[in-house]
């Protein structure tokens, strides 16, 4: 008769097996992905302050695994969205001689709506007018050049890991 060894050890293996394929291999291949995307976001961008703050996160949801390349809250996040999509032309001030009692949001608010913004003919003294700017996009852009090499460096990611004996550990230490 035939002894069958090892049997509780290769169940236990594969009972693990998708845990270790969605929890460690594929967020790690998710993290490698958007390192490439977001290395490409610090390049395009013509700002310090927003480019220290662009940001790579990955998450497990029930179902899939997300790379979000994005900006951290705060003072970076405004300026980044000012600059990847640009600003329209907009009062910043207005002098208390021209303003009729009216904020500089309520009067640019009144701008958009009426089309033209006249205040005593010409805004003079302390009323300032920012032209506006034009958008300056880094993170759609690096996304669209980026996509192809950041799917072969998660693919290169899988493919050092994934071994005839099993998943072998990330040698980065980033395993969750």
């Amino acid at each position: 008769m035939v002894k069958v060894r090892g049997r509780e050890a290769v169940r236990r293996y594969f009972k693990q097996l998708p845990e270790d394929i969605q929890g460690k291999l594929l967020v790690g291949a998710a993290r490698a992905g958007g390192k490439v995307i977001q290395g490409e976001a610090k390049e395009r961008v013509n700002s310090d302050a927003v480019s220290d703050e662009i940001k790579l996160t990955v998450r497990r949801d029930a179902d899939r695994i997300i790379a979000r390349v994005g900006l951290s809250k705060g003072w970076a996040l405004s300026v980044g969205v000012w600059l990847e999509y640009g600003t329209d032309p907009h009062y910043i001030t207005v002098d208390d001689s021209q303003r009729q009692g009216m904020s500089a949001n309520r009067i640019n608010r009144l701008k958009k709506r009426e089309g033209v913004l006249v205040i005593n003919g010409n805004p003079v003294g302390k009323t300032v007018l920012h032209p506006g700017a034009k958008p300056n996009p880094f993170l759609r852009p690096a996304l669209d050049t980026k996509q192809g090499e950041a799917v072969a460096a998660a693919q290169a990611y899988i493919n050092a890991r994934v071994r005839s004996g099993g998943i072998a550990a990330d040698p980065g230490g980033t395993d969750e």
